[in-house]
């Protein structure tokens, strides 16, 4: 298996792979092209998006700044929208449904590491090796969510359709469909119709 590959699979993966590293600086030179376009040139502004994502919806709006690590591991439905500084790190897959309303500030974490430091680093790592252990599990968020402002999403986490999760939360584990979820940790509130 390739790193990339071993990456999208939830296992443990170097992070100083060549295609990896070079994913990376490609993201980063789209980021900062799209980034640098006058919020005027929508069109110009869609089209690095195309070429910096995996998939972009119709009616899709990202507002600047905006951070991903790689970029091809996420999916954005139509018509949804991402407001300032939000933060996608993308080592797995990130798949956003339609209709969306992300808040300013919103982070979305793939990567994760083992919690012992024994287990975490690698010791005497190669000049071309992470001198630590990482993994990525995906996210999806679902169809018609609003997640508020703030908010933290953890590596592996589902959030069904219909959502609301209020700003400031910290989304630790799976939110059903239809649900209101606020705290940190995030914790179910009510239902919603």
């Amino acid at each position: 298996m390739t790193e990339r590959e071993k990456l999208l699979s939830g296992e443990f993966y170097n992070s100083r792979d060549p295609e990896l590293l070079e994913m990376y600086h490609q993201a980063k030179e789209l980021l900062k092209q799209w980034s640098d376009e006058s919020s005027r040139n929508g069109e110009e502004k869609s089209r690095i998006l195309q070429q910096l994502l995996g998939r972009v919806g119709k009616g899709v709006w990202i507002e600047a700044p905006f951070y991903c690590d790689y970029g091809k591991h996420i999916s954005i439905g139509e018509n949804t929208f991402i407001n300032v500084n939000a933060v996608f790190l993308d080592c797995n897959r990130i798949d956003i449904g339609n209709n969306v309303l992300i808040g300013p500030n919103v982070q979305i974490y793939t990567a994760t590491h083992p919690i012992s430091a024994t287990e975490r680093i690698v010791q005497n790592p190669e000049s071309n090796q992470a001198p630590y252990k990482t993994k990525a599990l995906p996210v999806r968020i679902g169809d018609n969510c609003w997640i508020g402002g703030n908010t933290v999403i953890l590596p592996g986490i589902i959030i069904g359709n219909n959502v609301t999760v209020a700003a400031g939360s910290l989304v630790t584990k799976d939110i059903p469909d239809n649900k209101l979820a606020m705290g940190s940790p995030a914790r179910l509130v009510r239902d919603l119709e």
